[in-house]
């Protein structure tokens, strides 16, 4: 077959095979939704990071994904609102309590494609869970902010500290003066002493 009599089903498998050849590939979760929302097809690490299998995801429309785990307002907004009229969004933040995986901080990337004729769109819809490197950061603030703390107590006390040596040293430096004073007293005394014993 020629290249100009491949129809338009032809040229759909072919570049389907290559999304999701692709998809595949890729180390962050994924989905391909249809232009119902309904899920196409889904990467290997979306499964292990979600923990939910192929039979209970392909067909499903994405917010009853997982018994309703994907019902997250904000992916609504993006996926009906957003991506429809701009056919895709970068970098879009949303935080979410899954039942078996707890809370999640995820960044959402998505891209509608159309085929030839606009007959299938679909959505490619890419997540990156950096809930790990959020909480890392989280927890590098929380440290520096108790290391802040600490050298302010630190630099309290050591100022005290000094203030304390400062007012030992004035002490100390006073009685040295008397000290001398006193030395200067008792040497004019003593002269005194001398010349009155050398004139009797």
């Amino acid at each position: 077959m020629s290249n100009n009599n491949i129809d338009a089903d032809s040229l759909w498998e072919i570049a389907w095979t290559y999304i999701k050849t692709v998809v595949d590939t890729l180390r962050e979760p994924f989905l391909i939704l249809d232009n119902d929302l309904r899920i196409i097809s889904a990467n290997k690490t979306f499964y292990q990071t979600f923990q939910v299998g192929e039979e209970e995801t392909e067909g499903v429309l994405v917010y009853q994904l997982g018994n309703g785990q994907w019902d997250i307002p904000k992916l609504k907004i993006l996926l009906e609102d957003i991506l429809p009229k701009n056919t895709f969004f970068e970098s879009f933040r949303v935080e979410h309590v899954f039942p078996k995986i707890g809370h999640k901080i995820m960044i959402l990337n998505a891209r509608q494609i159309y085929t030839q004729g606009n007959k299938r769109p679909i959505m490619l819809l890419a997540i990156e869970d950096i809930t790990k490197q959020i909480q890392l950061e989280d927890q590098l603030k929380e440290y520096a902010q108790k290391l802040n703390i600490e050298i302010a107590k630190k630099t309290k006390e050591l100022e005290s500290r000094v203030q304390e040596l400062e007012k030992i040293n004035k002490l100390m430096v006073g009685r040295e003066l008397k000290m001398i004073e006193l030395k200067k007293e008792l040497d004019e005394i003593k002269a005194k002493f001398y010349e009155s014993e050398k004139s009797s």
